[in-house]
């Protein structure tokens, strides 16, 4: 069995072409008239936006459940049939569609779509601090194919603008990104003018498209490869530095010490260049008649005697040039923009100009706040000093006019204020009790002409007499009556 199918695997041709499916041309194996009635989508953002929330939740945003259904073409296209035309006018009239608070794109089904089909969506777009010179019909509609193509312009010219901003709808292509100002030059002029965006919830703040997040954006993608390049060269350079100079497989190996022909950390430059190490090996290649250990120890101590003196290591080691002086001592002066020197003499002038400023001020403001909030008898400690003290600090409120006793006044919201001395109307200890004795001895004592063990009826009040009247008298005003066009008459 497992030969056959070798042999019948080994006849199958690698170029054989592959014949297309022809789909009848029957009306029941189309469905374009069910397509007349329905939406085309395109997802914007598939890894936020899930396909199958969409079909289920889309109906029920659109209040239109039971006369509308989605059907999932792909990850990113979708359909939605309805059952009625004006159902379907009203969604593409709502304008921008959300999902997941990202844009979906909806166009009207199309039995053969054009190549931009579900590319565009209609947006409305407010634009702000537009130059006044720019307030005609021409211009905004410039302003507006900033963005898209303008399709409709919110302007009336005959009619008061009461918003600070100008609405026009546009046809937005997607596969921009949206436009938040433009710098518009005028006449030599120039003005920025600011774009605001309706109905568009998320987006990606660093390039401003639709279609993915900032964390995923192409722009901060790149940024992140560059910078791990730069950190991956900048590691690779510091290795480099960490390398030996000098192999186990190198003639120099054992002659000179690592730390002899390195780097310098505190130049950046190696000790030894690498043509004196060249011609370091070549001595001891060469055919001398000199014995090794010979060479080996006239490269050594050549090496110690230059160590001891910089100016050998630069002419000897490095090969470098020797400086040079001059008897010029201002050859080539420029100017030193340092602003350390002057910064503690402006500091000295800022201190100067204003001394009483910053932790003076505020001790000074907490100590009058202290003084103000502080009881009088913590204030009242020296007589005429404090007095005059305090009445220096009357003086400094609107409401008070002239200097008088400290204790007399008292703070309040509005000012200082004269205190006033509550009115007692209750009459003293002594005359309430002895208003209750006479009461009490009138009670226990029966009256002449009352026969002993006769109880008292009736509800009558008693009349009061004389003597109590005086002692009931208290300090209550006289009632004064008035004289009817005379005026009030003077206290009696």
């Amino acid at each position: 069995m497992s030969l056959a199918m070798d042999k019948a695997l080994m006849a199958l041709s690698l170029d054989e072409e592959d014949v297309p499916f022809t789909m009848p041309d029957l009306p029941e194996f189309s469905s374009a008239e069910e397509n007349k009635l329905s939406l085309m989508g395109r997802l914007l953002n598939p890894d936020r936006q899930k396909m199958s929330t969409l079909i289920m939740k889309m109906p029920r945003k659109w209040e239109k459940e039971g006369r509308v259904r989605g059907i999932a073409l792909s990850q990113e296209r979708f359909q939605f049939i309805f059952k009625y035309e004006h159902d379907l006018l009203d969604i593409l009239e709502r304008g921008v569609q959300t999902f997941d608070d990202w844009v979906i794109v909806l166009e009207r089904w199309v039995e053969n779509p054009p190549e931009d089909f579900l590319q565009y969506i209609p947006l409305w777009v407010q634009m702000r601090d537009i130059p006044v010179n720019f307030y005609t019909s021409e211009a905004l509609t410039a302003l507006g194919d900033l963005v898209g193509k303008t399709v409709l312009v919110a302007f009336d010219p005959s009619r008061p603008i009461t918003q600070d901003y100008i609405r026009v709808l546009v046809k937005f292509n997607v596969a921009n990104p949206l436009r938040t100002s433009k710098v518009v030059t005028s006449k030599g002029k120039s003005s920025v003018v600011r774009f605001s965006y309706e109905k568009v919830q998320k987006r990606c703040f660093e390039c401003q498209r639709l279609n993915h997040e900032k964390d995923l954006c192409p722009l901060i993608v790149r940024k992140r490869q560059e910078e791990s390049k730069v950190r991956r060269e900048r590691i690779s350079a510091e290795l480099e530095k960490k390398k030996r100079v000098i192999d186990e497989d190198d003639i120099l190996f054992g002659v000179l010490e690592e730390e002899q022909v390195n780097m310098n950390s505190a130049t950046g430059r190696c000790k030894i260049a690498k043509e004196v190490l060249e011609e370091m090996r070549r001595y001891l290649l060469a055919d001398t008649g000199e014995n090794r250990e010979v060479k080996i120890d006239k490269i050594q101590r050549s090496v110690k005697l230059a160590e001891k003196d910089p100016l050998s290591q630069r002419l000897a080691l490095r090969l470098e040039s020797a400086p040079l002086f001059t008897s010029e001592l201002n050859k080539g002066k420029g100017i030193v923009f340092d602003y350390l020197e002057n910064k503690k003499d402006a500091e000295e002038l800022s201190v100067q100009s204003n001394p009483h400023k910053l932790m003076a001020a505020s001790f000074q403001a907490h100590s009058r706040l202290s003084l103000r909030s502080a009881p009088q008898a913590l204030r009242l400690e020296n007589g005429e000093d404090n007095i005059a003290s305090e009445g220096s600090f009357c003086s400094n409120f609107p409401t008070v006019f002239k200097a008088a006793k400290v204790s007399n006044f008292a703070p309040c919201s509005s000012g200082i204020v004269k205190n006033k001395a509550a009115v007692r109307r209750r009459p003293p200890k002594s005359t309430r009790q002895r208003r209750i004795k006479v009461l009490t001895d009138q009670v226990k004592a029966p009256p002449e002409n009352q026969r002993e063990g006769k109880q008292l009826m009736g509800s009558k009040k008693r009349k009061c007499s004389v003597e109590e009247e005086e002692i009931k008298a208290t300090n209550k005003a006289v009632c004064l009556k008035a004289i009817p066009n005379e005026g009030l008459p003077h206290s009696q």
